[in-house]
């Protein structure tokens, strides 16, 4: 049964450096603050909550996995949150999107007020 928890958590660690690294990929490739900020939120989240699980898994007992969970839960609530208010600051502050975008919602709705 030991065999099977350490492959689980090893598929786990796995799959979250991947994530971690699409997150990476992401801020170094996208254009603008915004896709960047995106890439970071999502694929972050997900390799952060992926390597919290393998440690879930992994440890024996009840407090780490409580912690582990709990951090996780901290993450999905958090992460979504900050992300949009840090987009929300910097198109305040003047960041505009890339020439390629083709809809800025956020222009239109100040236009109609």
């Amino acid at each position: 049964m030991e065999t099977v928890i350490n492959i689980l958590a090893g598929l786990l660690i796995l799959s979250g450096a991947f994530f971690a690294f699409v997150a990476a990929v992401g801020l170094w490739r996208f254009p603008d603050i915004y896709s960047r900020m995106h890439a970071a939120s999502k694929a972050g989240t997900l390799g952060s909550g992926l390597v919290l699980l393998a440690l879930a898994v992994h440890a024996g007992d009840t407090a780490t996995v409580t912690r582990a969970l709990a951090a996780i839960v901290f993450f999905l609530l958090t992460a979504p949150i900050s992300a949009h208010l840090l987009a929300k600051a910097a198109y305040v502050v003047g960041y505009g999107l890339v020439k390629t975008s083709v809809l800025d919602e956020m222009r239109e709705s100040k236009s109609s007020r």
